[in-house]
């Protein structure tokens, strides 16, 4: 983990250069730049420097990312690689809005459950890759060992076990029911008690989330996270802009019909023999 004026410097490098694109700005003179306004007792000035060279020689910041693995978390590099994919859909203002995003909560002591629910949300509603995804959330330092084995679970279960089911089962929620109903049966020896409760599987999230995993169990995936995202606070998700329908006059669309009817009569006049020039003389108009 880094300092937390590394990553208020990361969440403006990322939101200003997504503005600076916005703006008609290259890449690389906007990082240029960047790097003379980055406050300078950080290290991101450096890296900001290794990210400018790479960009000339590959023309994608992700291989930059993916050498300096010491200062950009593998989540990060994953992100910049699917908005650089020329075959994908991810759009590149949208990944820098969740690294943005990303670099704030985690300057405000992030927590690893409301980590997990934002990246887990980024995937899913920008439909990425859940295997690599979620591979590369689990390589972050915030999550100790019991979480990356669970990560890694999820990422094999998602898609044939409710998520919602998957957190109850982990929360200290399921542990207090469980504790509820144990005290109305006779009590266990001390010895067997201490064997079952090292064999019970480590508790990650609080009841707090497990109530909310259990309101939501059989519904929409969404609604979990929006409950999750008002009730942890943890950012919301940029989500990917709807295409606007185009509301056009009917004016507009003849002069178009208009114009599509000439190409043709010029291509069919081209084809047999040439284009009678004169008909676009003035001279020659009634």
């Amino acid at each position: 983990m880094l300092a937390r004026e590394e990553y208020i410097e990361q969440s403006y490098l990322f939101r200003t250069l997504g503005e600076r694109m916005l703006d008609g700005v290259a890449t690389q003179d906007a990082l240029k730049s960047l790097g003379h306004e980055i406050l300078a007792t950080t290290k991101l000035p450096l890296a900001i420097d290794y990210l400018v060279s790479d960009l000339k020689l590959t023309g994608t910041l992700a291989p930059a990312m993916h050498q300096l693995s010491h200062y950009f978390t593998t989540f990060q590099t994953f992100v910049m690689h699917e908005a650089e994919d020329e075959e994908g859909r991810f759009d590149l203002r949208t990944a820098l809005a969740i690294l943005e995003r990303e670099s704030c909560y985690l300057a405000e002591s992030g927590t690893p459950e409301g980590l997990f629910f934002y990246r887990f949300e980024c995937l899913s509603r920008n439909r990425l890759d859940y295997m690599r995804g979620l591979a590369a959330t689990a390589a972050d330092d915030i999550f100790d060992t019991d979480w990356k084995d669970w990560i890694k679970m999820v990422s094999r279960q998602v898609g044939l076990v409710d998520l919602a089911d998957l957190i109850y089962i982990r929360s200290k929620e399921i542990a207090r029911r469980q504790e509820r109903k144990n005290a109305a049966h006779v009590s266990i020896s001390t010895k067997e008690n201490q064997h079952i409760v090292a064999a019970h599987p480590a508790i990650l999230f609080g009841e707090k989330e497990g109530r909310i995993a259990w309101a939501n169990r059989g519904k929409d995936p969404l609604y979990l996270f929006s409950a999750l995202q008002r009730q942890l606070g943890y950012p919301a998700v940029p989500k990917p802009k709807r295409p606007q329908p185009q509301n056009e006059s009917p004016m507009i669309l003849a002069r178009r019909l208009d114009r599509l009817e000439l190409r043709v009569k010029l291509l069919e006049e081209e084809s047999k023999g040439g284009i009678d020039l004169s008909q676009f003389d003035p001279k020659n108009s009634p």
